[in-house]
């Protein structure tokens, strides 16, 4: 694929833990696409509203938020990245501290990538 647009969503990737650590609500807004879905591990399908307010909660601090291990694929106007997920925390008075692997679909709108779904699956 084209190196370029390899680089421009692994950046999106890098914002979006960033804005995990920093819990910036508004950079998650903005890289998750209007019709963004994800799969739950409990296998529920939420949406963008969804899962930002479960963010939004105020209990959810994260200590570590990381991404790596990618193998990315990149086409004309969507892109899937599988890499793993580590996240450490804390949400409301439980303690969270794992391993994920996960898949990450982008899609070019209006010229920025944009996540439009995502499905991780715990590695303990």
């Amino acid at each position: 694929g084209d190196p370029a647009r390899a680089r421009e969503v692994l950046a999106v990737e890098r914002a979006w833990v960033e804005a995990h650590r920093a819990l910036d609500l508004q950079v998650l807004a903005d890289i998750m696409a209007d019709d963004y879905t994800a799969v739950q591990p409990d296998g529920r399908v939420i949406g963008k509203a969804e899962e930002l307010a479960s963010y939004a909660s105020g209990t959810r601090h994260w200590d570590l938020a990381d991404s790596d291990q990618y193998h990315l694929r990149v086409g004309t106007d969507t892109a899937v990245l599988v890499g793993r997920w580590r996240g450490r925390g804390v949400n409301g008075d439980v303690h969270f501290d794992y391993w994920a692997r996960f898949t990450a679909i982008f899609a070019l709108r209006e010229e920025r990538w944009r996540l439009i779904h995502a499905q991780s699956t715990d590695l303990g």
